[in-house]
Parts: structure tokens; sequence; C-alpha cells
């Protein structure tokens, strides 16, 4: 099989790249460590792989509507994650 077909079966099924899919993961994962509430957004940011806080901050308010640290706030998600539908 080549890189190429696996590229559109993996779109296919989840709607989106690996490489999407992979960062999807790492904000899902962020959001459940900020609502524990015991690390610091600095901590989450570079727990889940992010050596800059500001693409940290950017992707995540893309992907939840929402700041990490309203999040770590307690404040309520606008968007909903793909991860909520399953």
């Amino acid at each position: 099989m080549s890189d190429r077909t696996l590229q559109r079966g993996f779109r296919a099924l989840f709607n989106t790249t690996v490489v999407g899919y992979l960062i999807q993961q790492r904000l899902e994962q962020a959001e459940r460590l900020l609502r524990q509430g015991n690390l610091k957004v600095t901590e989450v940011a570079h727990l889940v792989g992010y050596e800059h806080l500001g693409q940290f901050a950017a992707a995540f308010k893309r992907q939840f509507g929402i700041t990490p640290r309203q999040c770590l706030a307690g404040e309520k998600t606008v968007f909903r994650s793909k991860a909520d539908f399953r």
C-alpha cells in the first residue's frame, strides 16, 4: 500500500490528516489536564509537546473556543471537540 493510499484512507476514516489527528489528541489531553486544575498552563503545554506557549494557546483556542487559562478556571468550551461525539 502506498503512502498516498494510506493517507486517503486515514482521511476518509477520521475526516482529518494524520498530523491533524495527532494535534487534536494532544489538545484533548491538554484540556483534561487543565480541567484537573493541579498544573499551570505552561506545564500542560510542555507535557503535551508544545515548546512555545503562544502556539499552544492559539491551537487550544482554535480547537475549543476558549483559552487554556479560561479552561483552567473552569469555563466551558464554546466548541465541542470531536471526542464528545463518540
